[in-house]
């Protein structure tokens, strides 16, 4: 698990928990992740007109989305695996305009905006009304009106109201792009299939041992010689643009450059700031707790060396002044002593007297103002390696493994064992309750959650099936939470729903991977594994 520093000491807490109708798959009110509060008391709908038009306050972000979204619901004609069952009116007069008010248009996109709607579709009029406190709010209620649109001539269901606004602040996605790259466009639409997720942060892992694909302005050997090469590189106008994507779509990119450890691609640039560098991970006859790192690619900045910091900091003004997200992720993970002991400066620190824990204290003080972060309090963002690591269970990637040699039955438990099996099911995401166990103050300090895949066994070829529809599954439960009405676990539930959302997030072009056959959600009930639930 993961801790992150917030530069936020308060969190705005919702209070209002509304329960929501039980929808069965035959609605037409079919919107993942589930609202907070659905009323239909009817089931009926009516038709978008030929000419429908959104009718919304300027806002530098939100246009491009008001444009995108009235593009999708007139041409997206989606039809559900199961035909809605409704009362279609031919004879009402179509909607014709779905108008939008927004209370604040100034606030900006950052931890804790009020992403709060309703939606209104009377049974009459020619209106249909959007109520968002933010822009940011806004996009979440465009996203679905769009999902409740369905058919050719596309329709609507009427009669309704929705009140919605996520249980957690932080929903993320955290993708690393150091042991493989992604292409712009790969980032690009992993952040649209997250905003229709109503998930809102990117965190990117751009950096680690492996490469640094980052160009930074004031160090841009750093790049040039520890990236794969010159077409894997992130240049200043690319992230800009993945920035200006994730504003209009409500996601915010929060950076993360790894350090000090997994920093052995700076050492291409500058080798003498980095320890145990381009070093054999796991020397023979060396235990594990003297190893120079947890995995393949060795390399920890060294903090004896003042060159250590005046490079960091030139990185972090750098990347702060690309990204406008108020967090910043240092990594500080797996320090792993051995490589630090393999360095010939810090061993003769070691000799006189110096502890591993000044090293680290050393570095952390000289890189990070301590005071700020004590008075800002620590407070948690949940990334589990045993719910949320979707890298999980796809065996280990080491070469020459004299694990492999006998043959076995291939049910032998080590066989094919990642270090963080099993493979995490999207029931197992969507039934983690993310502050269980906690009291109700302890449970204030949990800002919310991230799904986390790392790249050694993932590249552009499977990102869309690692990422989704699991991914789908915690935006539910971090959204609008994971139990029904009566308190119990709605995973059975959200089966044929998450079902459908697969299917239409595919036919907006994420290729997320199946969760049953097709026969199973065109014969409900039929494939659950009991036939009363």
């Amino acid at each position: 698990m993961r801790i992150y520093l917030s530069k936020f000491a308060i969190i705005i807490c919702l209070t209002l928990i509304f329960p929501s109708p039980t929808l069965s798959l035959k609605s037409a009110v079919n919107v993942w992740p589930k609202p907070r509060l659905v009323s239909w008391p009817k089931p009926l709908a009516r038709f978008l007109s030929a000419n429908f038009t959104i009718d919304s306050p300027y806002h530098q972000h939100l246009a491009p989305a008001v444009t995108r979204y009235l593009a999708l619901i007139r041409t997206e004609h989606y039809h559900p695996l199961i035909t809605p069952s409704v009362n279609l009116s031919a004879s009402a007069p179509p909607l014709q305009t779905l108008s939008i008010n927004i209370t604040d248009l100034a606030v900006p996109l950052q931890h804790g905006v009020n992403e709060t709607y309703s939606l209104s579709i009377s049974e009459v009029g020619e209106k249909a009304y959007l109520i968002a406190e933010t822009a940011w709010g806004a996009m979440r209620g465009l996203e679905t009106f769009s999902q409740l649109v369905w058919g050719d001539p596309s329709a609507i269901p009427v009669g309704l109201y929705i009140w919605d606004a996520p249980l957690f602040a932080y929903r993320g996605v955290m993708l690393d792009t150091s042991r493989n790259y992604y292409e712009v466009e790969d980032i690009l639409r992993t952040i649209e299939a997250m905003s229709a997720n109503k998930v809102n942060v990117f965190h990117w892992h751009i950096t680690d041992s492996h490469s640094f694909p980052l160009m930074v302005p004031s160090e841009p050997e750093l790049a040039a010689k520890g990236s794969y090469g010159p077409d894997m590189i992130y240049s200043p106008s690319d992230v800009a643009k993945i920035v200006q994507f994730g504003l209009e779509h409500g996601v915010r990119i929060l950076p993360e450059i790894d350090s000090p450890g997994h920093t052995g691609s700076w050492a291409e640039a500058y080798p003498e700031i980095v320890a145990c560098a381009n070093m054999f991970w796991l020397p023979p006859g060396i235990a594990w707790a003297d190893r120079l790192a947890s995995e393949p690619g060795t390399g920890h900045l060294n903090p004896l060396n003042q060159k250590t910091y005046k490079v960091l900091k030139n990185v972090i003004r750098d990347v702060s002044n690309l990204f406008p997200e108020t967090f910043y992720h240092g990594g500080a993970d797996e320090i792993v002593p051995g490589c630090w002991k393999a360095d010939p400066t810090i061993q003769l620190f070691l000799s006189n007297g110096g502890t591993l824990g000044q090293l680290l204290e050393k570095f952390i003080n000289s890189t990070n103002n301590t005071k700020k972060i004590v008075q800002a309090g620590y407070q948690t963002i949940v990334a589990s390696s045993e719910f949320y690591y979707l890298d999980c269970g796809h065996g280990d990637f080491l070469g020459n493994d004299s694990l492999y040699d006998p043959q076995t039955t291939g049910r032998d438990p080590k066989d094919g064992k990642s270090w963080c099996d099993p493979f995490k099911a999207w029931q197992t995401i969507y039934n983690y309750d993310i502050t269980f166990g906690l009291s109700e103050d302890e449970a204030k300090l949990v800002l919310g959650g991230e799904v986390v895949l790392w790249s050694e066994q993932a590249d552009p070829t499977v990102l869309d099936g690692k990422l989704w529809p699991r991914t789908s599954a915690m935006a539910e439960t971090l959204w609008s939470g994971n139990r029904d009405e009566g308190g119990r676990k709605r995973s059975a539930e959200a089966t044929d729903r998450l079902n459908e959302w697969r299917y239409r997030m595919v036919s907006r072009g994420v290729k997320a991977e199946p969760i049953q056959p097709l026969w199973c959600i065109r014969n409900p009930g039929m494939c659950n594994a009991s036939p009363f639930t």
